[in-house]
């Protein structure tokens, strides 16, 4: 039998649950449009008692932001068992997951939320993008890469950035489509760059080897092969 008292909270849990009130309803409108009062009427407590515990929306905010960054920097890491391929899929998977989840949180922050201009924002949204270049390495068992390497990794990192962006504005493209698409794009940009580079094609003739060709990689194999004959077809065009 309940006795209708409400269970006071202590300082650090009561800050702990108004940080998940408030990227709960930043993850379904853009921080902009979240006031305090709502915050404090979600959380059931007065809009004073918010200010009590952080000083103004921007330390909630960014409060927040701390929680998401690190749950978004965690979608990225993936044990290093089995081929590369696959695991870049489970790990788009789990990002996309973030963004579904997030979706209006996580444009108002990669476009540039309340806390624009911000240099606690910034840094956090750097560490995300730092942590998923460094897991990349790790999946490649790469500690000190070469200049088109880090090319490569860093500009696919950007790559899922801006096309997670794009999705979100009317998903027109199938959501695992495009996790695949990422993954072959992985592929494609190691595969230009190994053209120039020899550390980046010892890399990656070894991640082919360990490929299935039921895998990601095989697949895109497949799908180029499918191509020749059209692009053979083309005036001026010849492939050998």
């Amino acid at each position: 039998m309940t006795t209708g008292v409400r269970r006071r909270m202590g300082v650090e849990e009561r800050k702990q649950q108004l940080i998940g009130v408030a990227l709960e309803l930043f993850s379904h409108r853009s921080p902009d449009e979240v006031s305090i009062d709502e915050i404090a009427a979600a959380a059931g407590i007065s809009r004073p008692l918010v200010y009590h515990y952080f000083p103004g929306k921007q330390s909630l905010y960014e409060a927040a932001l701390r929680r998401a960054a690190d749950e978004l920097a965690a979608r990225f890491v993936e044990p290093p068992q089995g081929p590369l391929g696959a695991r870049l899929l489970r790990v788009m998977g789990r990002f996309f997951d973030f963004v579904d989840e997030h979706g209006p949180g996580f444009a108002a922050l990669m476009r540039g939320g309340p806390a624009v201009g911000s240099s606690t924002t910034n840094a956090m949204i750097d560490e995300v993008r730092q942590a998923a270049y460094e897991q990349i390495l790790a999946h490649l068992r790469v500690k000190k890469p070469s200049a088109r390497l880090e090319l490569v990794v860093r500009s696919w990192v950007s790559l899922a950035e801006s096309t997670a962006l794009l999705w979100l504005d009317g998903r027109r493209v199938p959501r695992a489509e495009l996790e695949l698409q990422l993954v072959h794009d992985f592929a494609a940009l190691a595969a230009v760059s190994a053209a120039y580079d020899q550390e980046t094609a010892d890399i990656l003739v070894g991640v082919l080897a360990d490929e299935p060709a039921d895998g990601p990689f095989g697949e895109l194999v497949a799908r180029l092969v499918a191509l020749m004959p059209t692009l053979s077809a083309v005036p001026g065009q010849r492939l050998r």
